[in-house]
């Protein structure tokens, strides 16, 4: 797809990243029109870079004509550096957690407002769960998120809480009250939410730290929180054990 040039002077290769550049967390599903507009291309163009990338598997067609990003561009993205070694890393961690509690365990980093989770174990546990590797959930509606957001920059906190979208009728969409919130996460040392996410499901997370900065949350989904201390206490542990592999 490389090389080639339009009379616009723009390559075949800043053309097709134009069109996977047109997906964010608020558009995961577009038309190939809606594509065209959003890349700023030729709708013939699109409608032929569209067929290779989805040939090649970065895009996938859904069965109602709307396209999405491809699996292949999320087993790409398992290979960056960071994301490997730290899966890696943390990969006996989580199972030592889901054998000791038999709860859904998630590794997860922040990713603009968002965050992104690189790991899961699912649990034994009848609870309802949203997350799958490689998804994106708000923030200040998950226990990890809760935990990224305590300790993310002025300007990331600023922006999550200028908009909190209610995902269930528990969700905190009071600023204030997740100001609260995130000052007793970084107090505590750890975050929690009750039916924020999903209705029937809990979540605690505490901070996974390289030195002294905190690189992603450890998390767990339970129907209750009964055991809190019992839990913070293993999350806690496993935490620093993945810190101190990470170096």
């Amino acid at each position: 797809m490389a090389g080639n040039t339009s009379t616009s002077g723009a390559t075949v290769t800043s053309r097709a990243l134009a069109l996977l550049g047109s997906f964010d967390g608020e558009h995961r599903r577009l038309t190939l029109t809606e594509l065209a507009q959003r890349a700023e291309l030729p709708l013939p163009t699109t409608h032929r870079l569209v067929g290779e990338l989805v040939a090649w598997g970065a895009l996938s067609r859904t069965s109602d004509g709307e396209y999405v990003v491809g699996r292949r561009l999320w087993d790409l993205g398992l290979l960056a550096p960071v994301q490997t070694g730290l899966r890696e890393i943390a990969s006996p961690y989580l199972h030592d957690l889901y054998g000791a509690t038999l709860a859904t365990v998630h590794l997860a980093v922040p990713d603009g407002t968002s965050v992104l989770y690189v790991d899961r174990l699912s649990g034994h546990a009848s609870v309802p769960i949203v997350s799958t590797i490689g998804s994106r959930l708000p923030m200040h509606a998950t226990g990890v998120g809760k935990v990224l957001l305590a300790h993310a920059p002025a300007e990331v906190q600023r922006a999550v809480l200028s908009d909190l979208p209610r995902v269930t009728p528990y969700t905190i969409t009071q600023p204030g009250l997740l100001r609260r919130q995130l000052a007793r996460t970084l107090r505590d040392d750890y975050a929690t939410t009750t039916e924020e996410m999903s209705l029937g499901g809990c979540s605690i997370a505490v901070p996974v730290r390289r030195g002294a900065d905190v690189v992603a949350a450890l998390g767990m989904v339970l129907p209750s929180l009964k055991d809190r201390a019992k839990l913070v206490g293993a999350l806690q542990v496993a935490a620093r054990g993945i810190g101190r592999s990470l170096g």
